[in-house]
């Protein structure tokens, strides 16, 4: 039985000569940007040092790119360190969690003694929310956890419709945590965000990874915004040093590159339509529309079941997400690829269609 709580991204067992062609986790397909490379490259005598507590530099570049209050951020080691830390710091007594959704949220509202109800989102419409239906179901002084695009779905909210999920989870004074780590893949997130309103909105957090967009992972890079007031609850509870040395020169980096986020949002967005293309093609797949880098796969119509799939991948050196254990999917037809730069999606393709024609 596969675990409860297990990412993709895993390339450190039984590594192949080759190495791995990994579509597990939904990384940049451009990979590390040259600025950030030579920042970390330029600062690592600096090693020797302790990393600024308040992270003053990376902090007025994150106000400046995202025009949000330098006192309304908290940063992170990575996104998933402000999971923990947003429902230790408020410990609501009870979490609505739309589901299937990226299950740390499960374990940190877990971690922190809430109580987890699952609002089952509906494979025959796409697993779009329902927002008026969400808006009925919330709890009194708890909480809900949206993600903005949803993972592993790719679904967006629109920030109207999230607006409207804010003021009601405020008028029963619900926290509405927003994870809108993958947003900035898109051209335009203007329509689908509320990072610009969490200052002033109590009980709104809205969280952000640069891990993602920016190839990150290794170093941990994320931020949320909230009221100065949630931020300082936040702050209190924190490592003094959460965010190390390399990382917030790192990020400073490449928050400033503006053509590499231009060329990224460019390059997955064309291969993400070949991907959609030729994976339609494949008898019994089915594809659910996405507009970021990753896609959720149905193939229920194969002779494989997601865990069949993955191993198969696996032997042929490609490791995909089984997202059999994600809550609200059937434990047995999903997987997730990652949309990579053309010449690996083309030897997935040739893979797959190996196996499955």
């Amino acid at each position: 039985m596969m675990k409860r709580f297990v990412h993709g991204g895993n390339i450190y067992e039984d590594i192949p000569a080759d190495g791995w062609l990994d579509f597990s986790a939904n990384i940049n397909p451009l990979g590390l940007p040259a600025s950030a490379r030579e920042d970390i490259a330029a600062h690592i005598g600096d090693v020797i040092h302790y990393p600024d507590p308040a992270a003053r530099r990376l902090r007025q570049a994150l106000s400046s790119s995202y025009d949000v209050a330098p006192d309304a951020l908290v940063l992170g080691n990575g996104a998933a360190e402000l999971f923990y830390l947003f429902f230790q710091t408020f410990r609501p007594q009870r979490t609505i969690l739309p589901v299937p959704s990226f299950s740390e949220y499960e374990r940190a509202a877990l971690a922190a003694g809430s109580s987890v109800t699952y609002f089952q989102l509906d494979a025959q419409e796409n697993f779009r929310l329902d927002g008026e239906k969400l808006r009925a179901a919330l709890p009194e002084q708890g909480c809900v956890v949206v993600g903005n695009p949803n993972n592993p779905t790719g679904t967006l909210l629109t920030r109207g419709a999230l607006m409207q999920l804010a003021d009601a989870a405020a008028a029963r004074k619900t926290w509405l945590l927003v994870d809108e780590s993958f947003l900035d893949f898109l051209p335009d997130d203007a329509p689908y965000s509320l990072l610009d309103a969490a200052a002033e909105k109590p009980y709104l957090f809205v969280i952000r990874s640069l891990t993602k967009f920016f190839a990150l992972p290794g170093l941990r890079l994320g931020f949320g915004a909230a009221s100065p007031s949630a931020v300082q609850a936040m702050e209190r509870g924190k490592d003094v040093w959460n965010v190390n040395l390399l990382a917030q020169e790192a990020g400073t980096a490449a928050l400033q590159d503006h053509a590499y986020a231009e060329k990224s949002r460019v390059l997955v967005a064309e291969e993400r339509r070949f991907l959609c293309s030729r994976l339609a093609s494949l008898p019994g797949v089915r594809v659910y529309p996405t507009q970021v880098n990753f896609l959720l796969l149905d193939i229920r119509g194969t002779h494989l079941s997601s865990a069949e799939l993955t191993a198969r991948m696996r032997r042929e050196g490609v490791l995909i997400r089984d997202c059999g254990n994600y809550p609200g999917l059937d434990g047995k037809s999903y997987v997730r690829l990652a949309v990579r730069p053309h010449e690996e999606n083309v030897k997935l393709l040739e893979r797959l269609e190996t196996i499955l024609l």
